[in-house]
C-alpha cells in the first residue's frame, strides 16, 4: 500500500471502501483536510478488466511519454465547476501515474489520487511523493459521502461502470460540487495524425486507435446536467517520445511485446521521413465535461 497524507476523510466502517492510507508524521490534522487512520483490515480493490490494469507492466513509460493537459483545462474547470482550484477538496480517480494530479496540485487543489493499480499507484508515489494516494476506483471509492468539492477523471472515466461510479460520485461529492471528466484526443484534423489514426485502426481493429475518441462516444453519466469544452493544444517531443506514447495505450500493451515493437518500427521508419529534425508536434484536444451535482447554491456572479 502507497503511503498517503490524504486530504479527505476514508469511507467508515459502514460504508463500502476499496483502499487504505497509512499517514506520515508530518500528515495536517487541521479541520479542512482531516487525516485518516488507516483501517485495521484493509480492503482490496474489486478485480478490474485485465485491460484496465495493462497500464502496470508499463507505469514508467506511461509516467514519460503520456502528454498532460493545458492550463485552459484548469481554467474551465474553475469556471464550469464555479469554484476556484485553489483549497477545493479534489478526487483524482484513475489517477495513474499522477499527470494530472500534479496539475491539479499545482493549482492548488487539495487532491487525494485514487488508483486501482499497484504499478501505476507505486509509480506515482514514487514521483510525487508529497502526494496522497490510495488503492481504490470509481465504481467503490474508498472515502466518506459528502466529503469531496470537485471528482475528477483525467483519461479513466471509461474504465468505470457508469451506474455504479455515477452513484459514487454523487455520494462522495458535497451539495454543489462538481464532476469533471476529460480526455485528450488527438486532432484528426492534421494530415498526419489523419493517416497515422487509419493505421493503427488498421492494425489494432476498427474500434480502437490510441488516438482517443471524441466524447460523444462515451457513456457518460446519466441524470446529470453536463456542460462541454473542446480545447486545442499542441506539444512538441522527440520521435521516440511519441512512439513510447503510442505503446502506453493499452491497445498495445494487451498485444504483447513482438507485434507491438513491428508495428512500432515500421511506424518509426515512417515518421522520420515526415519529421527528419527527430522532433514530433502532437496536436490535441482535450474535451471537458463538467456537471454540478444537485443542491448547489446559485453560481458567484
Amino acid at each position: 500500500m502507497v503511503p498517503a497524507d490524504a486530504h479527505l476523510p476514508p469511507a467508515s466502517a459502514s460504508t463500502p471502501a476499496s483502499a487504505s492510507a497509512s499517514t506520515p508524521a508530518s500528515a495536517s490534522t487541521s479541520a479542512s483536510t482531516p487525516t485518516p487512520a488507516a483501517p485495521a483490515s484493509p480492503l482490496r480493490p474489486d478485480p478490474a478488466p485485465p485491460r484496465a490494469l495493462s497500464f502496470d507492466r508499463a507505469a514508467a513509460q506511461y509516467a514519460a511519454a503520456r502528454p498532460g493537459y493545458p492550463p485552459a483545462l484548469f481554467d474551465a474547470v474553475e469556471e464550469l465547476a464555479h469554484r476556484p482550484l485553489r483549497g477545493a477538496r479534489t478526487v483524482d480517480v484513475g489517477a495513474g501515474t499522477g499527470i494530472s494530479t500534479r496539475l491539479l496540485h499545482e493549482r492548488g487543489a487539495l487532491v487525494t489520487a485514487v488508483e486501482p493499480g499497484a504499478g501505476m499507484a507505486e509509480e506515482l508515489h514514487r514521483s510525487h511523493p508529497a502526494l496522497p494516494v490510495v488503492r481504490g476506483d470509481g465504481n467503490r471509492l474508498p472515502l466518506a459521502s459528502g466529503s469531496a468539492d470537485l471528482i475528477t477523471y483525467a483519461q479513466s472515466w471509461h474504465w468505470t461502470d457508469r451506474t455504479l461510479a455515477t452513484a459514487e460520485a454523487l455520494r462522495v461529492l458535497r451539495p454543489g460540487g462538481a464532476l469533471a471528466l476529460w480526455w485528450n484526443v488527438s486532432d484528426h484534423s492534421v494530415p498526419w495524425i489523419d493517416e497515422q489514426d487509419a493505421r493503427l485502426r488498421r492494425f489494432l481493429g476498427a474500434g480502437d486507435s490510441a488516438h482517443g475518441s471524441p466524447v460523444r462516444s462515451r457513456d457518460l453519466p446519466s441524470g446529470l446536467e453536463f456542460t462541454h469544452r473542446r480545447l486545442p493544444w499542441t506539444r512538441r517531443v522527440s520521435l521516440d517520445t511519441h512512439l513510447a506514447n503510442l505503446g502506453s495505450h493499452s491497445a498495445f500493451l494487451v498485444l504483447g511485446a513482438e507485434p507491438a515493437q513491428r508495428f512500432l518500427a515500421e511506424e518509426h521508419a515512417r515518421l522520420a521521413e515526415l519529421f527528419p529534425d527527430g522532433m514530433v508536434e502532437e496536436s490535441y484536444a482535450v474535451e471537458l465535461s463538467v456537471a454540478v451535482s444537485p443542491g448547489a447554491p446559485p453560481p458567484t456572479p
